[in-house]
């Protein structure tokens, strides 16, 4: 059985999220959500989303346990580009193209796995069935606590050397300054 989600039209190029999917394109549901928690990348954050929507529809709509779930195809289709301009020399224009992309999960159960139906199911198996729901909740919320963390830890260095540049070109500045001033 096929299991799929889908996420159309994110403002992100298509070529900048195929490096992340094909990284976790072959590998199981649990490692590829800890591989995408630790990657430092905007499209991480989106591939893991549609992975969880994928896992959640499987676990929702049919009754299947994560385990019993592996990941068929992760697809990145070009979607629809949306047209802008910059003015330029000479009173012309060049156009900026900003590019979206579609994303979609395929998921397949293993061979020997089945759905289980909730009504048929009895009390003690359901009980059973909500633990592991809960661990990958909570799995899920932990892996993208660490992906958003590890962005903004990427940001604020980046600011931070920013800032320490800008600083060193002041303190050059004074300095030169004051010698000029000392003449």
């Amino acid at each position: 059985m096929i299991i799929k989600a889908e996420q159309k039209n994110t403002r992100q190029t298509s070529r900048k999220v195929r490096l992340v999917a094909d990284v976790v394109k072959k590998m199981s549901i649990a490692d590829a959500i800890k591989q995408l928690a630790v990657i430092n990348r905007k499209s991480s954050l989106l591939v893991l989303k549609v992975l969880g929507q994928a896992v959640a529809n499987a676990t929702n709509n049919f009754g299947l346990a994560v385990a019993d779930l592996e990941i068929d195809n992760i697809v990145i289709n070009d979607g629809p580009a949306l047209k802008r301009w910059r003015a330029v020399s000479r009173g012309r224009a060049h156009t900026i193209l900003k590019r979206t992309c579609h994303v979609r999960v395929d998921l397949r159960t293993k061979k020997e796995a089945v759905p289980v139906a909730k009504t048929e199911a009895p009390k003690a198996e359901v009980a059973v069935e909500e633990a592991p729901k809960a661990e990958v909740t909570e799995v899920k919320k932990k892996t993208v606590k660490k992906a958003q963390d590890a962005i903004k830890l990427d940001r604020s260095k980046n600011q931070a050397a920013k800032l320490q540049g800008s600083g060193k070109g002041q303190a050059n500045k004074l300095i030169q300054s004051q010698k000029k001033g000392s003449k």
